[in-house]
């Protein structure tokens, strides 16, 4: 038997780190998938994680974590099959250093990713907007950093990962002001602000009064705010606004609400769609296409500028007395 531990080890430092030379978000991400299925394993073994051999992480293992993501963690379709595209990735390399496991591997390979319905993106309103800014208590240090986060969020539409990500000397505030990130496939790019987020932020830093490579928005100890903490301060002051505007309440804010929100509100004001993509990172344009299924008013706009057809609605008269009968049943 073959000890999984220094497999896993030798992912990371080996193949993501040197070879692959992976950015950090890959890297997190794929820790974090590797963390939850390790853990699954220890609670339905009992076995540690660093105890464990290839061969006890097969397919039916896999398979019973990837419905357990579904079913108890309320995980979507879309992040199940994230957590499973970390998962090949590990038994792909597997397959090289192992060759002993190669019949286990490859079952684990052959789990297929599952198919699931495009809904259409969840974003805020203008109104909607305001009742989440105005929900944010901001007689406290911790309320005004999350309302100039949020308002960040909103204007800017940076990916969650992005915002955690961000210190004091990626704001640039003067003439031409903007911000500068690095975001999926360590592709930096530059996003513009607006004259209110720019006295938000300023404002903001000048409290925060922060070293230039110190968090943009830090935690009460003074890190970064992780991923999880501004999906949990999202949901807190979403959960405030639906008090006072109820139409919140049907829809799930998250972080990336806020970056869909973002897209919606360029896409309303004209702004073209490959130009969208280049603001929100996009790798292609077709990506961005899901903002304008979303946006209804653009649809009823573009159905004002049609003609109607020059026709009228006919009548429907039933062929018999008894088949007459049985429709009105």
């Amino acid at each position: 038997m073959s000890a999984l531990a220094p497999t896993v080890e030798a992912f990371f430092t080996e193949r993501l780190a040197a070879q692959r030379e992976s950015s950090p978000h890959t890297i997190a991400a794929y820790s974090h998938a590797l963390r939850l299925l390790l853990s699954y394993v220890y609670e339905t073994t009992g076995k540690p994680p660093s105890k464990l051999d290839v061969a006890e992480v097969d397919a039916p293992m896999v398979a019973a974590f990837l419905a357990h993501l579904e079913q108890q963690r309320g995980n979507s379709v879309a992040t199940r099959n994230a957590r499973l595209s970390a998962i090949r990735s590990l038994f792909a390399y597997a397959a090289l250093r192992h060759p002993e496991h190669a019949e286990v591997i490859q079952r684990v390979l052959a789990i297929p990713t599952k198919r699931h319905e495009r809904t259409i993106v969840c974003f805020l309103t203008p109104e909607e907007i305001d009742a989440l800014l105005a929900a944010v208590d901001r007689d406290s240090w911790i309320g005004r950093r999350d309302h100039a986060l949020l308002l960040f969020a909103i204007q800017t539409g940076l990916r969650i990962s992005e915002l955690s990500g961000l210190a004091c000397h990626d704001l640039h505030l003067q003439v031409g002001a903007h911000v500068r990130c690095r975001g999926k496939g360590r592709k930096d790019r530059a996003t513009p602000l607006t004259d209110q987020t720019v006295a938000v932020l300023k404002v903001w830093l000048s409290e925060r009064a922060g070293q230039p490579h110190e968090p943009l928005f830090p935690s009460r100890r003074g890190g970064p705010l992780s991923p999880d903490a501004i999906e949990w301060l999202t949901a807190k002051h979403a959960a405030a606004a639906a008090r006072h505007c109820p139409s919140i309440d049907g829809k799930n804010v998250t972080p990336h609400t806020l970056r869909h929100t973002a897209a919606m509100q360029l896409l309303q004001a004209g702004v073209d769609v490959s130009v969208i993509a280049l603001w929100l990172g996009h790798e292609s344009v077709q990506t961005t296409q899901i903002y304008l299924h979303a946006d209804l008013a653009l649809k009823e706009r573009a159905l004002a500028r049609t003609a109607p057809a020059n026709t009228t609605p006919g009548r429907y008269r039933p062929p018999d007395p008894l088949l007459a009968f049985l429709e009105e049943l």
